[in-house]
């Protein structure tokens, strides 16, 4: 399988457990069969243009979303960035306090 239908599948799959939607109501939603949805989360089928605005719609994301970096990379990155602007913000208190202290000469 292509890495665009992985992509894909991986992102459907966790917006719609993120909206609580089983594949029976996402398909409700989108006015399709469940194993339709089921078929694009495990890499059988790719939907079309028009499928793919519907399901962002009903998931309430931009299409494009559905093929962005996986919500883990998302949350991963997400993470990281917090913990950088922590250690960044440590360190920035800690170079305030030995600048407040007088140097010896």
């Amino acid at each position: 399988m292509t890495k665009l239908r992985t992509i894909l599948a991986e992102n459907l799959k966790a917006y719609r457990n993120e909206r609580g939607f089983s594949q029976a109501k996402l398909a409700e939603l989108v006015d399709t069969a469940t194993n339709y949805i089921a078929m694009i989360e495990s890499q059988k089928r790719f939907p079309s243009d028009v499928m793919l605005e519907k399901i962002a719609a009903a998931l309430q994301r931009e299409a494009c979303d559905l093929f962005a970096a996986t919500p883990l990379q998302k949350e991963w990155q997400e993470s990281l960035l917090a913990e950088f602007a922590e250690f960044i913000a440590l360190k920035q208190k800690k170079c305030g306090k030995q600048e407040t202290t007088p140097r010896k000469a």
